[in-house]
């Protein structure tokens, strides 16, 4: 279901509208709120609840199955940001350590190798620091993402 740098249109919007509202709706609902075809909307449904950003959740005195996701804005960031690390770049570094611990990788050209290693611990780089974020409760992490972007702003001013 996903772009090539993303989730789709109908996916993105039922995530908004669920976050906006910050209440449960059903499928009915979404399809009447946002006019697109049912068969999008339950399949949207679940490529969120795929993504752990869209759970269950029941209504008393309401038989259909309703939908809601988190209202705490680092939760989605953590959830996202997991989410993409054990999708993307954990099987990326298994592919990567897979191809260097080869024999036949020894017959690549060097300059290939230093690439193919430098991609590796590249991407292990990215995800130790994931693993460290993702530990951290929101007010540190908060911190550290401004930390950082005042680390920039001083290195940005020095070049």
């Amino acid at each position: 279901m996903g772009t090539r740098w993303g989730v789709n249109r109908t996916v993105a919007q039922i995530h908004a509208l669920l976050y906006y509202l910050g209440r449960p709706m059903n499928a009915d609902e979404l399809v009447a709120t946002l006019g697109v075809a049912r068969s999008n909307v339950s399949t949207s449904l679940r490529e969120l609840q795929a993504w752990r950003l869209a759970r269950v959740v029941h209504v008393m005195g309401d038989r259909r199955d309703h939908f809601e996701t988190s209202g705490d804005v680092w939760e989605l960031l953590r959830t996202v940001v997991a989410e993409r690390k054990r999708r993307e770049f954990d099987p990326t570094a298994a592919l990567l350590r897979d191809s260097v611990a080869d024999p036949a990788f020894a017959q690549e050209p060097a300059a290939a190798q230093q690439r193919i290693r430098d991609t590796l611990a590249l991407t292990e780089s990215v995800a130790a620091w994931a693993d460290e974020m993702l530990r951290l409760d929101p007010t540190t992490l908060q911190k550290v993402l401004k930390l950082l972007s005042t680390v920039q702003k001083l290195v940005r001013n020095q070049n």
